[in-house]
């Protein structure tokens, strides 16, 4: 007899286990999809520089009518705030700019729409 009721046990516990798997993976799932406000906003350097992105030939970008020169470790990040390497940047792009002490391009911000037009009603 003890051993039913060994084996109903464990199957109960495996039958329960398995829907708190479930329902611990349900809310993680539905705590990653809601993110909070702030975490939609990145910060853009206030002493950025906006530019219009117009090409790229290592090491060098064109920014408005100007070649400049990527410097060494910069970093570039896209919309999504995630760091891509020079050779994925667009063929256009409205950006954000930082240079180093010797004028070099140290990071530059692929903009958003909605950080487009809150940078133009900032008239920046």
């Amino acid at each position: 007899m003890p051993t039913r009721s060994k084996a109903l046990i464990v199957t109960r516990l495996r039958s329960l286990s398995g829907g708190i798997v479930n329902a611990l993976f349900a809310a993680v799932l539905v705590a990653g999809s809601l993110q909070p406000a702030w975490a939609q906003l990145r910060f853009i350097p206030p002493a950025g520089k906006r530019a219009l992105l117009t090409g790229y030939e290592n090491p060098f970008v064109v920014l408005g009518d100007e070649k400049r020169r990527l410097a060494p470790g910069a970093v570039i990040f896209d919309t999504h705030n995630r760091m891509i390497l020079p050779g994925y940047l667009p063929a256009s792009a409205d950006v954000v700019y930082t240079t180093d002490n010797t004028g070099s391009v140290m990071r530059i911000y692929l903009l958003t729409p909605h950080e487009q037009k809150r940078l133009d009603e900032a008239k920046r």
